[in-house]
């Protein structure tokens, strides 16, 4: 594969085993379910273990096309595209027929990270998702990847994978997503795991999730955007909600029955004890950043841009959007994602 320019930023907008079981699951047109057992002898980096037996995937497209991996942030799971079954899909507007990642061409595979919501929170790493990943591979028949697109949380672990299968991947791409946790996300992060164990120790567990959504979404966008949607108007009363108040209350009531607290606070922690060594990828990276994410700030990118010794392509642009704008950037994304994958075809 030829190495592209080192840097292209922009000013405008713009040992592996087989499972003991394995089992797969048709549950629509195009798409199926491949779920595989996690060994009983399948250890976290921390020494636990996970309670769920099974680590489920998804697998969408041609069964002859290049596999690509996609995978998004904690609120991610397996359902990346819209389906006749389902109706859902978290990254549709880079996932679909003639799509930037085409379903016409490529064999998409998505899957739900560890762990499940059952009941306790685990020390859970990016490595250790990379591990349960490549267990999805191997269930479904597949040595290798083509690509691994990671967004978020999601190119935490395709840093992780290529750190550790180099033989099992051919490139990454990696969307607001650094070698390691900032300090200042970490800050965050903290308080809305305080913000979980006091609700749950209060009795009002999902409570506590939506409060805590409430902050992140704060985390997400940018005060400019926030600025240009919401009025500042006072409400009559002190305690009384303003307009920007109205929104996130909004976005956490939606958030409450998606996520359970310890489910949270897992993978939140795995975010913040995330940790790399850019020097030791030597898969093939496009590399995308953007200078208004506070969760990832560029100045991390810039330095695993430098240190990653296979760097294709480095990526900055502005965006409203934060560290949302994976999600909102359609037309950057959508651009940079067609680029890093022209040379995958059928």
């Amino acid at each position: 594969m030829t190495l592209l320019a080192l840097s292209d930023q922009t000013e405008d907008a713009f040992c592996r085993r087989a499972p003991d079981v394995v089992r797969s699951h048709a549950t629509g047109r195009g798409a199926h379910d491949v779920v595989a057992s996690i060994p009983a002898d399948f250890r976290l980096a921390s020494g636990q273990r996970l309670s769920q037996r099974s680590i489920t995937g998804r697998i969408q497209g041609p069964a002859n096309a290049p596999v690509v991996v996609v995978a998004g942030g904690i609120s991610a799971d397996r359902f990346v595209h819209r389906t006749a079954t389902g109706g859902r899909g978290w990254w549709s507007g880079a996932v679909g027929v003639r799509g930037p990642i085409d379903l016409n061409r490529h064999r998409v595979l998505a899957f739900d990270y560890a762990p499940q919501a059952d009941g306790r929170s685990v020390t859970i790493s990016t490595h250790d998702q990379a591990r349960l990943l490549a267990l999805v591979l191997d269930q479904a028949g597949i040595d290798s990847i083509r690509a691994f697109v990671g967004a978020s949380y999601g190119g935490m672990v395709g840093l992780a994978f290529a750190e550790l299968f180099p033989e099992r991947i051919d490139s990454l791409v990696v969307i607001s997503a650094a070698h390691r946790a900032h300090p200042q996300g970490t800050a965050w992060r903290g308080v809305q795991r305080r913000i979980l164990k006091l609700a749950a120790e209060a009795g009002r567990p999902q409570d506590g999730v939506a409060l805590a959504r409430e902050l992140a979404m704060t985390t997400y966008r940018t005060g400019e955007e926030f600025a240009e949607r919401f009025p500042t108007q006072a409400p009559d009363q002190a305690g009384g909600a303003y307009p920007v108040c109205d929104y996130l209350t909004a976005r956490g009531r939606a958030y409450r029955n998606r996520m359970t607290p310890e489910r949270w606070i897992s993978l939140s922690d795995s975010i913040d004890r995330h940790q790399v060594t850019p020097e030791a990828i030597t898969t093939p990276t496009t590399l995308v950043g953007f200078t208004t994410d506070r969760l990832t700030p560029i100045d991390d990118l810039r330095e695993l841009a430098a240190r990653l010794p296979a760097l294709w392509r480095f990526v900055e642009a502005p965006s409203i959007y934060g560290h949302d704008a994976f999600l909102k950037e359609e037309a950057l994304i959508g651009q940079v994602l067609r680029q890093a994958l022209k040379e995958i075809t059928q």
